[in-house]
């Protein structure tokens, strides 16, 4: 009698585990069901490095490029050619970021059609041609012929006096960066 109690009570036991069990399995997927749709609603431009956010770090080249009022044309462009990630590479990066007087001297309208879609490609090209790995002074620049950019061309640099010239566009601030240097160009750098 009391084996067949024993064995009652262990099956009802049991049964009560099973049942836990599976309200705790289902619960778990319908989260991951919650949590797996909520992913697949964002943007997936919006993935990546350049999307997480640190309050402590020295700031990278994208960060100190966002931070700028003078550079909120700059930022949607590397925006609209989904550039984000390549600059917040661990680097060291030397960017030569040109200001809105910089994009605004362009001729008419050449802005706009840049950051169409359907110009993605060449907006790309034209960004990389202003990122050269090294982080290099603006003195320290001087000593150099030309640089190497990240789209596969050569700038050229000039020293005029104090100033100096990379692809005609003149230095006029730089920027340490967690990953690099920030340059501030006060021309846009075209590839030929």
């Amino acid at each position: 009698m009391k084996t067949t109690t024993n064995l009652k009570f262990l099956f009802t036991a049991l049964l009560v585990v099973l049942f836990i069990s599976c309200k705790n399995e289902a619960n778990t997927t319908e989260q991951s069901q919650v949590t797996t749709e909520a992913a697949s609603t964002e943007a997936p431009e919006r993935q990546g490095q350049a999307f997480i956010e640190d309050d402590e770090a020295v700031p990278n080249v994208l960060q100190i490029a966002i931070g700028s009022p003078d550079h909120t044309t700059l930022v949607a462009a590397v925006q609209a050619a989904q550039l984000e990630n390549a600059l917040v590479n661990a680097g060291p990066l030397m960017v030569f970021a040109p200001t809105n007087e910089a994009f605004a001297a362009l001729p008419e309208g050449t802005v706009e059609d840049l950051l169409k879609p359907e110009n993605k490609d060449a907006l790309a090209n034209i960004l990389k041609y202003h990122v050269t790995p090294g982080n290099y002074s603006k003195d320290f620049l001087k000593k150099f012929k030309k640089l190497g950019q990240a789209n596969n061309g050569y700038v050229t640099v000039e020293v005029k006096g104090d100033d100096v010239y990379v692809g005609g566009a003149k230095i006029i601030a730089s920027i340490p960066a967690g990953n690099g240097i920030v340059h501030v160009v006060d021309k846009v750098i075209l590839p030929n």
